[in-house]
């Protein structure tokens, strides 16, 4: 007999885990993939850390999550400088003062400010969509060169129709500065995602191809308790109706070359091109394998966003009104289960970067391990 029955071997399940074997406990950690580390799993090609379901850069400013973390894995120093290409235009991400130099010509801070004012100007009023509200933070010549084909091609939906709470803000630093994230600590594992998931789940049993929710009854049966990390619609058997994702496309090819874009990532945001991104794996471990050694050849992913139906992979949750609602029906229903502890992105209906889903899953296990 297990005391906790752990559904999906992602960072949630596992951090749950580890935490509840160091308190005594024993654990069955069940995943319905071939593999552990959910989204975040890393697989070995060209002797290259691929990120096989989008890239994935850990940053935090939560020193108790950054220092837990690094338990299981020693981190690079990789910096996210993602680059923007407008038909061939290349523009630095976030919104920065190399941006804006491309795109006006403008030197000083005190030139980009005024022309990014000048143009917030033009919506008046509380902005009723997406492309209002953008407008409203940066003004017209950001919101149509990097914003506005991207967010379409990822929502797929014209600005106008998608609502404006979805950008409650957007930054703009008057600095050179190309970092994307305003974190105190930031990188990647050595080795991969999957080698840390690994060491976190040390000791556990784990079952993979193992579909949880079809063998329900036994399962629930070999534990005291259960953590859910799925979807909390499919737990119900979606009796309120499917709660709605974007889902996304992979396209990844080995290349012959040792260099493709010279970036990690690069959006593409012109409406035209098909694919909002494209990853190079490589270059966030530098290029070179655990020995130092350059690396001859590259992959490249490009990413494609989708709709979403029920059986499709889910990414993003489509946290608008509608939807935000029926999420509250199922979590009343989730609330009347006893045995059940729900958690992680699937589970609560909501985007969570990694250190959140960690921070979520240590106030878990504080609870629950007392």
């Amino acid at each position: 007999m297990y005391d906790y029955l752990i559904v999906g071997a992602g960072l949630f399940g596992a951090t749950f885990a580890r935490q509840a074997m160091d308190a005594g406990k024993r654990v069955l950690v069940v995943d319905r993939r071939d593999h552990v580390a959910g989204n975040i799993y890393t697989q070995k090609l060209a002797g290259i850390d691929v990120h096989r379901y989008g890239a994935h850069i850990f940053h935090t400013n939560d020193g108790e999550v950054w220092r837990y973390i690094n338990r299981f894995a020693d981190f690079n120093r990789f910096t996210n400088t993602p680059v923007a290409n407008y038909r061939g235009q290349l523009y630095s991400l976030p919104f920065n003062m190399f941006t804006f130099n491309k795109m006006w010509g403008v030197v000083t801070p005190e030139q980009a400010a005024e022309i990014i004012q000048r143009q917030r100007r033009e919506i008046t009023g509380t902005p009723k969509n997406l492309e209002e509200q953008a407008i409203s933070l940066v003004g017209r010549d950001i919101f149509e060169k990097l914003i506005k084909g991207y967010t379409e091609k990822q929502w797929g939906r014209d600005c106008r129709e998608l609502p404006a709470f979805i950008i409650k803000r957007l930054p703009v630093r008057l600095t050179f500065d190309n970092n994307y994230f305003d974190a105190l600590y930031q990188g990647i594992p050595i080795g991969g995602y999957t080698r840390m998931v690994e060491n976190m789940l040390r000791g556990a049993e784990v079952r993979l191809d193992t579909e949880y929710l079809r063998d329900k009854s036994a399962l629930d049966a070999l534990a005291g308790k259960v953590v859910y990390t799925g979807p909390i619609d499919a737990y119900f058997g979606y009796r309120l109706g499917a709660l709605e994702y974007r889902s996304v496309r992979f396209e990844t090819e080995i290349l012959d070359i040792p260099n493709y874009q010279g970036n990690a990532v690069v959006n593409y945001t012109d409406r035209e091109t098909p694919f909002t991104r494209v990853i190079e794996h490589k270059w966030f471990e530098f290029g070179r394998d655990e020995q130092g050694n350059e690396l001859p050849q590259t992959v490249v992913s490009r990413e494609y966003s989708s709709e979403w139906s029920v059986g499709d992979e889910p990414y993003y949750p489509v946290n608008d009104e509608k939807n935000g609602a029926l999420y509250w029906q199922y979590r009343a229903l989730a609330d009347g289960e006893s045995k059940v502890v729900f958690g992680g992105r699937l589970g609560t209906y909501r985007y969570c970067d990694m250190d959140q889903t960690v921070a979520a899953a240590l106030a878990l296990s504080r609870r629950e391990l007392i």
